[in-house]
C-alpha cells in the first residue's frame, strides 16, 4: 500500500459526475494506491505510519510533530490507483501492480476506518470515480509512504 502524502493548508476533492466530495483545512492530503498483493495488515500499518508521521514543524521549525500531536489538523484521503503506475518500460503507464477494483475498495475503506479510530473525520472522494482534487501545499512537503 502506498500514499502520496502532502502537508496542506487546505484541500478538497469533488466527484466530477455528481459534485459530491469533501474538504479539509490544515492537515494531510493522501493519494492512496492499493497494490495487488496488499492485505488488511498493510492498510492498518499505513494508517498507523501516517498518523505518526512527524511532518509538522515544532517551535524551532524542525519537522518533529505528528497529526496526533495536532488535534485541529485534518486528513483528506483520496483513492488513486495511478499511484502504482509503472513507466519503466514505456511512456504509457502500466497499472498491473494496482489492486483490482473490489479488493482496492475494501482495503481503501479499511485504511480510512483505521485513520478514523484515531479520532479524525477523514473525508474521502468516491472510490473509483473521476475526481477533481485541489490543494494548497504547505512547505511544500510531499512524501511517498509505503507499508
Amino acid at each position: 500500500m502506498r500514499a502520496v502524502v502532502q502537508r496542506v493548508l487546505s484541500a478538497s476533492v469533488v466527484d466530477n459526475a455528481d459534485g459530491s466530495g469533501g474538504s479539509i483545512g490544515s492537515g494531510l492530503l493522501l493519494l492512496v494506491g492499493i497494490h495487488c498483493d496488499d492485505t488488511e495488515t498493510n492498510a492498518r500499518k499505513l494508517a498507523d505510519k501516517i498518523v505518526n508521521l512527524r511532518v509538522f514543524n515544532d517551535v524551532v521549525g524542525k519537522m518533529n510533530i505528528s497529526l496526533l500531536d495536532l488535534p485541529k489538523h485534518e486528513i483528506l484521503a483520496v483513492s488513486n490507483f495511478t499511484v502504482y503506475g509503472d513507466t519503466k518500460k514505456s511512456r504509457r503507464p502500466s497499472f498491473g501492480e494496482s489492486a483490482p477494483y473490489e479488493q482496492g475498495r475494501i482495503l481503501f475503506n479499511e485504511f480510512v476506518s483505521c485513520l478514523r479510530t484515531h479520532g479524525f473525520q477523514v473525508p474521502t472522494g468516491v472510490f473509483g470515480a473521476d475526481m477533481a482534487v485541489s490543494l494548497v501545499n504547505d512547505g511544500p512537503v510531499t512524501l511517498v509512504v509505503d507499508a
